[in-house]
Parts: C-alpha cells; sequence; structure tokens
C-alpha cells in the first residue's frame, strides 16, 4: 500500500493541488503533521473540504522509532500532510526514507514552500544563502547566527524560519528573533548584526493576510506581526532592484 507525502502549500485549505487533493481521497489514514508549520486555516476546515477525517501528528509520533504512520502504510493508503513542501523538513525526509528502508511505496506531491515563497519579498531567490532556524529554546544557541555572518561574507541574504509548538501555543515572532540576534551580537562582540541592521519581516506569507515588513531591527522591534507562522529575513548585498522593493515594502 502506498504512502503519501503531500505538501498543502502555504495558504489554506484550497491550496492543495489537484493530485494531492486526489490522493487524499483514496486514503485510508489521513496524518497531518503538527510541529514544524502551521497553515492558515484549522483542522476542521481540512476535515470539511477534504471530507475526511485528519490526525494530528506531532514530534513524537513522526518521529518514533516504532512508528505509526509507517505500520499502517503496510496494509493501508495513508496520506502525510504537511504545510508547504512535504520534504522541505529533514524530519519528513528521514520519514521517507524509513518508509522506503521497510519497502513501502512512497509517492511526493510536491507545494509551495516558504523557501520559494520569499520571492514574493523582491529579494531573488538564488542570491538566498544558507537557511537557518531559531529555536524557542535558544539560550546558548549560536548556530543561526554563525549563519548570518557565513552569508553576509558571502553578499548573501539569510531566511530565519522561527520555530513553533503548536501543541502549546507557543510561535516565535519576528520580534522575538530580532532580540536573539542582538543579545547573541553583545554577547560574542562582533559587528553582524545591531539595531541599525536591515530586515524583513514576514508573516502568513502565501495567504491573503501576508504581512511583509521592511526596515530597520530597531524598526521592526516595534511593529506588530500578529498571528503565526513567521520568518525573518537579513539581506546581504542587494540588487538596484531589490533595492526598488525594499522601498516599496517599507
Amino acid at each position: 500500500m502506498p504512502l503519501y507525502f503531500i505538501g498543502l502549500g502555504l495558504g489554506n485549505e484550497k491550496d492543495i493541488t489537484i493530485n494531492g487533493l486526489e490522493a487524499v481521497k483514496k486514503c485510508d489514514l489521513v496524518y497531518l503533521e503538527n510541529y514544524t508549520s502551521v497553515l492558515n486555516c484549522d483542522k476542521s476546515a481540512l476535515e470539511k473540504f477534504y471530507n475526511k477525517k485528519i490526525i494530528l501528528a506531532g514530534r513524537n509520533l513522526v518521529e518514533d522509532d516504532e512508528n505509526e504512520i509507517i505500520e499502517n502504510a503496510k496494509s493501508k493508503n495513508v496520506a502525510f500532510l504537511v504545510a508547504g513542501d512535504p520534504l522541505a523538513a529533514t524530519t519528513h525526509i528521514d520519514l521517507f526514507l524509513r518508509a522506503k528502508k521497510q519497502g513501502i511505496k512512497c509517492h511526493v506531491i510536491h507545494n509551495a514552500s516558504i523557501v520559494s515563497a520569499v520571492g514574493i519579498t523582491g529579494l531573488q531567490v538564488y542570491k538566498f544563502g544558507k537557511t537557518t532556524s531559531i529555536p524557542l529554546e535558544n539560550e546558548n544557541i549560536e548556530a543561526p547566527y554563525d549563519a548570518l555572518k557565513s552569508n553576509l561574507s558571502l553578499g548573501l541574504h539569510t531566511l530565519f524560519l522561527l520555530d513553533l509548538n503548536p501543541e502549546e501555543d507557543k510561535f516565535m515572532s519576528v520580534n522575538d528573533a530580532i532580540r536573539y540576534l542582538l543579545k547573541i551580537e553583545i554577547k560574542k562582540n562582533e559587528k553582524v548584526f545591531s539595531e541599525k541592521t536591515l530586515c524583513i519581516g514576514c508573516a502568513r506569507i502565501g495567504s491573503e493576510k501576508q504581512v511583509i515588513k521592511a526596515g530597520t531591527a530597531r524598526e521592526l522591534l516595534k511593529f506588530d506581526f500578529g498571528k503565526p507562522a513567521h520568518c525573518l529575513i537579513v539581506p546581504g548585498k542587494l540588487h538596484f532592484m531589490e533595492e526598488e522593493a525594499l522601498k516599496i515594502l517599507g
């Protein structure tokens, strides 16, 4: 029996592709990954549109060695739904590989991802360097700051994905991310990030209520980006067309 990895895009229940919807409708079990990102709609909207009961899949369920999803896929048609693209996160690739190793036929149905959708900011996607995540628990975590430093040294833009924990209703905001970078800057005493650094704060990219705001770190700290999911971009060397786009966004 097949295991379908289906991307839901970045908006709401209607952003699923036709191929994805057809796959969902013929599945016996439908899981929704519920820890790396969130859609701009709730589970009930998905269930109504797909006419399927949906099982929320937290990190433990997806990453458990004795995996429920894989076991069920041995005898049933199973869908694993993911906000954005289904293989954008390492944890999903791990599930895909484990299923393949156990002889399960896997189908991947791609969709829009934040990695490509950031083009809406006016920044050229191919000029982004290493993408990095800032965890909610970030005491003594310096890897995101180091990634920014490395990207800037090459003139590349940096996309920060901001952590969330929907089960506990915890979501990192653009403001939290800026405060984190300023804290590490002070700790390391380097000239990488300051209150004068140009930033782009994004919220709910891909939805009708998306917010994109460009400005200095100090300016964005005062701005309320609203509901999740958020991400933060620190631009590197700007092309004149990118500069023009940011003037409009600011």
